[in-house]
């Protein structure tokens, strides 16, 4: 527990799913974790409990994201707590993890939607890093969680696909931009992975045709996801940047 000791990190959606097994994760490393919320305090609350009963150091942060003015929102909540965590300001990880998905096809997702979509999973992301350039000290980390279907064609996820579409090149981008700054940009690719946003995974029918997508038959978790995160901040990842890192155990690879 010492790889990230003494360093600050912020997860955005870090509530539930990902985005707290990757607070705990960057926690266990030694991190101290800003546990980022949208409207669910309690399970902010709860991943914050979980932290520290693991002997980590986390905070919870609420602001809502995909609205006007929700970055300034954000930091403004960063910048009065942190202090009573720690005496040093400002930011060494950042993980823009809170995402929401709009299903369907191009036929079927109307202009509130594809709005609503990517105000949180592309526009949030950008101002989010923009007004956290000044806190986000030299050598830091920028992660940016996407999908899997950045990879492939999947058209019930159109509009969803093409928000995270647009953050992965907002990672290639702000890669060569930050790159004097010594800053690392990537972005993880997830596929389906087991959370309380999939519960057509209970069904045994659907987890298995859903398990034979990766080629290690199995459904994805969120320690598979959290595990290339916690890379990615470490000091060991300091010489990869601008990557997209697929994180959906090989789905799609074969024909």
């Amino acid at each position: 527990m010492s790889g990230l000791s003494g360093k600050t990190a912020l997860v955005t959606g870090a509530s539930r799913g990902i985005g707290r097994a990757v607070a705990e994760r960057l926690a266990a490393d030694g991190a101290l974790v800003a546990v980022h919320y949208g409207s669910n305090e309690a399970a902010a609350k709860e991943t914050v409990t979980a932290i520290e009963a693991a002997g980590g150091r986390a905070f919870p942060l609420g602001a809502v994201l995909g609205e006007p003015g929700d970055a300034e929102a954000l930091w403004a909540a960063f910048d009065e707590r942190i202090g009573e965590f720690s005496d040093r300001p400002g930011l060494d990880i950042l993980v823009n993890n809170a995402g929401i998905l709009v299903e369907g096809g191009i036929a079927d997702v109307d202009e509130e939607g594809y709005d609503r979509v990517f105000a949180v999973n592309a526009k949030a992301p950008f101002f989010i890093i923009k007004h956290g350039l000044e806190r986000l000290r030299d050598g830091g980390r920028i992660i940016n969680v996407s999908s899997g279907v950045t990879r492939v064609a999947y058209p019930p996820m159109t509009a969803y696909a093409m928000a995270k579409g647009a953050l992965n090149t907002l990672t290639l981008t702000l890669a060569q931009a930050l790159g004097s700054r010594n800053i690392t940009v990537n972005a993880v690719t997830p596929g389906i992975i087991e959370t309380d946003l999939a519960p057509y995974l209970a069904d045994p029918e659907t987890r298995k045709v859903i398990a034979g997508f990766s080629v290690f038959d199995r459904v994805g978790q969120t320690g598979d996801v959290s595990g290339i995160v916690g890379f990615l901040a470490s000091a060991d990842a300091g010489w990869i940047t601008g990557q997209i890192v697929d994180a959906t155990g090989g789905c799609g690879i074969g024909i």
